[in-house]
């Protein structure tokens, strides 16, 4: 709002400033309040505030009672039939006994006798165990060479090849002879080092014969076996 003009002058108008009230907001607010609880007291006091209730609510509704109908319970199912008990069977009439009348022999009637029995005949006596069978033969014994008889000593012969070579050594020939007394089989017991030389005895033992072996428990298919020494050195 701008003040009124000062008639004859030609100054502008000025604002007017707003009028401000002496009293202040907070001092409004507490002064409603105060109002209201001192209405709300005097209106307690007058019973107005009751009537009011009465208006909005009725006193029937505010007194009546609702009645809760309790929920319907169904009635227990009705018990079984009792079972009728199981018929026990009668037990068995008890066994009487009755004594048989002895009968009465004729006077006149035949006595039979007992005839003896024949004796058992004798049991025979169990065999007698079969003698031992006798040892099987030896296959193989070993004999000495003083036990042994040439009928045709070993004739072993030096190779030429080795003699000038200068070999020279002692070898073990294994021999095995038949009952008969002649070599059937042979083999190196103990080398010389050299095969030449072990292969010339070899040679002259299998050429060899002794006389037949008389033992005791041995047969045709026995064999004797020979270890016979064969030396192959050079003269001084």
């Amino acid at each position: 709002m701008n003040a009124p003009a000062i008639p004859g002058s030609n100054a502008p108008a000025l604002p007017l400033a707003p009028v401000r009230l002496p009293i202040s907001r907070n001092i409004v607010i507490a002064a409603s309040v105060v109002i209201f609880h001192v209405a709300v007291l005097w209106a307690m006091q007058n019973g107005l505030l009751r009537r009011a209730a009465e208006v909005v609510v009725p006193a029937e509704i505010l007194t009546r009672i609702i009645e809760i109908e309790p929920p319907k319970v169904a009635p227990p199912p009705p018990p079984p039939p009792p079972k009728p008990a199981p018929k026990v069977p009668k037990p068995p009439p008890m066994p009487v006994a009755v004594r048989e009348p002895v009968p009465t022999p004729a006077p006149n009637a035949p006595v039979g006798v007992v005839e003896p029995q024949p004796p058992a005949p004798p049991m025979p006596a169990p065999p007698a165990p079969a003698p031992p069978a006798p040892p099987a033969p030896a296959r193989m014994i070993e004999v000495t060479e003083g036990e042994t008889r040439y009928v045709k000593a070993p004739e072993p012969v030096w190779p030429r090849a080795s003699q000038r070579s200068g070999e020279s050594g002692k070898v073990v020939i294994a021999v095995y002879y038949n009952a008969a007394g002649r070599a059937v089989r042979a083999s190196v017991f103990q080398s010389s080092g050299f095969e030449r030389l072990d292969r010339a005895a070899y040679e002259a033992v299998m050429a060899s014969q002794v006389t037949p072996f008389r033992r005791a428990g041995t047969d045709a298919n026995t064999e004797y076996l020979l270890k016979a020494p064969i030396n192959f050195q050079f003269r001084e």
